[in-house]
């Protein structure tokens, strides 16, 4: 019998193929989402240096009060959280890299949301 792969494993693999056409430079960085059962990650990515310049997640402590870090409501303030640093650092336009997740869910809730601040992709 032929084992079937993991969900996890095919989306790794779709994450590979994005990432050949995907980079971040200095001028629009790439803006890479994670998600994992208990949170969710999003940074701002320069991959030419190979520099993290801005992320933000729901492990922030100032994002501690959230009653639940796993749904859409989160990810919206996650979205938020990383509009403002990459402004803060002078950044307005970047690459969306959601990481082969569907854009569908918390992921494009935290995309609508970095959006709405102003971060333009």
């Amino acid at each position: 019998m032929i084992k079937k792969p993991s969900r996890n494993k095919l989306r790794r693999d779709k994450h590979k193929r994005i990432r050949r056409k995907v980079n971040g430079t200095r001028e629009t960085p790439r803006l890479c989402v994670y998600k994992s059962l208990n949170h969710i990650y999003a940074q701002i990515i320069d991959d030419q240096n190979g520099v993290t310049l801005a992320a933000a997640s729901t492990l922030d402590k100032d994002l501690s009060d959230l009653p639940s870090k796993t749904n859409i409501e989160a990810a919206k303030e996650v979205g938020k959280r990383i509009a403002a640093k990459a402004q803060e650092k002078g950044i307005t336009k970047v690459v969306f890299d959601r990481s082969g997740y569907k854009y569908h869910g918390r992921v494009a809730a935290l995309a609508d949301a970095a959006r709405e601040q102003g971060l333009q992709f």
